[in-house]
């Protein structure tokens, strides 16, 4: 398994698309970035004691986009490239064949090629932080604190988890399709779904079930809500932006898009402003990291036992 995930890290990194694809996110991420720097920059002149800075710089829109936005949008294309021709491409030049004919299990191809994957992905997103991070120092001239440093570890996890997901149905629709370009237009059609058409179908989707007559029946309007938030997190896109924004911001401290309150606890919650615990927006985020990984696993899982059930010829 190890000797195929080493070939595969080397075939990515000598790619030639994924060197193109890497220095295209590099440079919108880095615009971006230094606009929101530059935002940040302005909003805090006069600002004598603040608070949480440098995670502004991840979360603060630049021209068009944040870096979280960024990532979550663009992302998944880093998996699908990595992934779209895992098997497929081995078919076409007819060694999957040769490949198997030697000592070498069917699961550890698949393993090594998926682990080859995630720790590419690992490797970008950590050193495209760490550049991005360096930058603000620079503009920003504000250290991380200790909580902050901790907060952007658990983002880049998250994020890890998140373009991990697609690079495993990238790899599943490499093994369901001979094609390259069915395997990639499938994956992409996914990614434009779940990023964009999603929200709408779960609206619809609540309207059908639980429809709303009149604004005034409260007790509508908040199954209504609650029905179309809970089929949006079918879209990993939602998951993660959901659980990163709660990660990012220490104030933020739910995930619905409606939360009633009653007068006491509205009282309590002007009196509370601070912001919560590393620990408490973890526990606020952790349904959603543990539905992303099983996605991921489900994803993968369907992949591995199709391809070892799958009939491959040498000739």
């Amino acid at each position: 398994m190890w000797k195929v995930c080493r070939k595969e890290l080397a075939d990515h990194f000598n790619s030639t698309r994924f060197l193109l694809l890497f220095c295209l996110v590099f440079m919108v991420a880095l615009v971006s970035t230094y606009m929101a720097a530059e935002n940040v920059h302005k909003a805090l002149q006069g600002n004598t004691k603040p608070s949480q800075v440098f995670l502004m710089l991840f979360t603060t829109p630049g021209k068009f986009f944040s870096l979280v936005q960024f990532v979550a949008f663009f992302g998944p294309l880093l998996g699908i490239i990595m992934g779209f021709d895992a098997i497929n491409r081995e078919r076409q030049l007819r060694t999957l064949g040769k490949l198997l004919s030697q000592p070498i299990y069917r699961d550890a191809v698949v393993n090594g090629k998926f682990i080859a994957g995630v720790i590419t992905i690992t490797i970008v997103l950590a050193s495209l932080l760490l550049l991005l991070s360096g930058m603000g120092l620079v503009i920003l001239g504000v250290v991380p604190g200790p909580e902050e440093i901790a907060r952007l570890a658990v983002y880049l996890l998250i994020s890890i988890a998140y373009v991990a997901f697609w690079l495993g149905l990238a790899v599943l629709f490499s093994i369901f399709f001979r094609s390259l370009a069915t395997s990639a237009l499938a994956s992409v059609a996914i990614w434009i779904f779940f990023s964009f058409f999603m929200g709408f179908l779960a609206d619809l989707a609540a309207d059908a079930i639980r429809p709303v007559y009149s604004t005034r029946d409260l007790r509508a309007v908040v199954a209504n809500e609650r029905l179309a938030h809970s089929i949006s997190l079918i879209s990993p896109a939602v998951l993660y932006a959901e659980a990163t924004g709660a990660i990012l911001d220490p104030f933020q401290r739910s995930t619905s898009r409606l939360l009633l309150v009653t007068p006491l606890e509205g009282l309590s919650l002007e009196r509370f402003q601070g912001p919560l615990p590393l620990d408490q927006s973890v526990f606020l985020v952790w349904p959603h990291v543990v539905l992303l990984i099983a996605l991921t696993l489900i994803c993968f899982g369907i992949a591995y036992v199709t391809f070892l059930r799958q009939e491959i010829r040498t000739l």
